[in-house]
């Protein structure tokens, strides 16, 4: 089978389109065919080991040491249920489904194994409103998104703000908190704006012109999708009870949030993201009501996958970049 296999940690150089053994299910597992999947900023960071030095060595131990393991990437994917092991209940052949992949990866290829329940990763029927490419772009942003608005608690009439909201994440989370009544700030670069607006945003800030710190507006709840803007500013920008939820804190944030949470009920939100399948198929349900849709920038086949990495790093997606394994009509 085709798949784009990552052979060394740094630039999409690394990523090698090459033929690899089809995988065969276990008596747990389900066998896709791939349609689509993502490349994610998450995807971008892992392939060139962008992460703080607490968190890169247990990756190089478990990923390999010096290099990558001739692993697949691809945290995210739409396709069809070809095969079952014996031991699988909730799909069949035939079955269109979505999901993420955990720390196996391995959507880029034409197919993946996956169990039929694990606690890193989540596997549904895909939406009946979307096609693969749309839902494959759902599972990771929308659960993180999901995650770290329901920490947060938002209360209709709530004043939010999303720190990124072009991004894969805070397209999701834009939505979200507009779905649970909030007025909806969002804050990227100043190509997004338009787009920021087009799902929900009731008003939008370019960081490139203006400093939300220093405006003078407060808010109910911030979420930071990517852990770039100031912890003390940000918390100054809270309202009394207000929650400010980290995305990809750094690690002096996390430290922080030990000691400084700004006072007046003010809380901080840092945590592993959880994804299980009732998240999913919220989710789901949400597409198939028309209150949550999918924002795609641009497409690429399989064999252009270092080329999706590209664009990725270049900062200026908006929204999803997908990669297309099998064309459709």
């Amino acid at each position: 089978m085709r798949a784009v296999v990552w052979t060394k940690y740094g630039s999409p150089d690394g990523l090698e389109f090459r033929d690899i053994p089809k995988p065969m299910p276990k008596d747990n597992e389900v066998l896709i065919k791939v349609h689509a999947a993502t490349v994610t900023a998450g995807d971008s960071e892992m392939r060139g080991l962008r992460f703080p030095l607490w968190l890169a060595i247990p990756i190089r131990l478990y990923m390999g040491l010096t290099k990558p393991r001739d692993i697949v990437l691809g945290q995210e994917m739409a396709g069809e249920v070809e095969a079952v092991g014996k031991d699988v209940t909730r799909f069949k052949p035939g079955d269109q489904v979505f999901g993420t992949t955990g720390m196996r990866l391995g959507g880029h290829a034409d197919y993946i194994r996956l169990p039929e329940k694990t606690p890193d990763s989540v596997l549904a029927t895909k939406p009946s409103n979307m096609s693969y490419a749309e839902a494959a772009t759902v599972p990771t942003g929308g659960l993180e998104a999901l995650h770290y608005l329901r920490k947060a608690d938002i209360k209709p009439g709530e004043k939010v703000l999303i720190i990124g909201g072009g991004g894969s994440i805070g397209t999701f989370a834009i939505q979200l908190a507009k779905y649970y009544g909030a007025e909806v700030t969002a804050i990227d670069s100043t190509a997004k704006l338009d787009m920021m607006r087009s799902i929900g945003a009731d008003h939008v800030i370019d960081y490139t012109r203006e400093d939300f710190t220093q405006n003078g507006q407060t808010y109910d709840v911030i979420f930071d999708v990517m852990g770039k803007g100031s912890y003390s500013g940000s918390l100054k920008a809270l309202n009394p009870n207000g929650r400010l939820a980290y995305g990809n804190p750094k690690f002096s944030y996390m430290i922080r949030q030990l000691f400084d949470s700004g006072g007046d009920g003010k809380r901080v939100i840092i945590g592993t993201p959880s994804q299980r399948d009732e998240g999913l198929l919220y989710l789901k349900q949400l597409i198939e009501d028309g209150k949550l849709k999918t924002v795609i920038d641009r497409r690429f086949p399989l064999e252009q996958a270092a080329d999706a990495h590209r664009f990725v790093d270049s900062g200026q997606k908006q929204g999803h970049v997908v990669i297309t394994v099998v064309p459709e009509d």
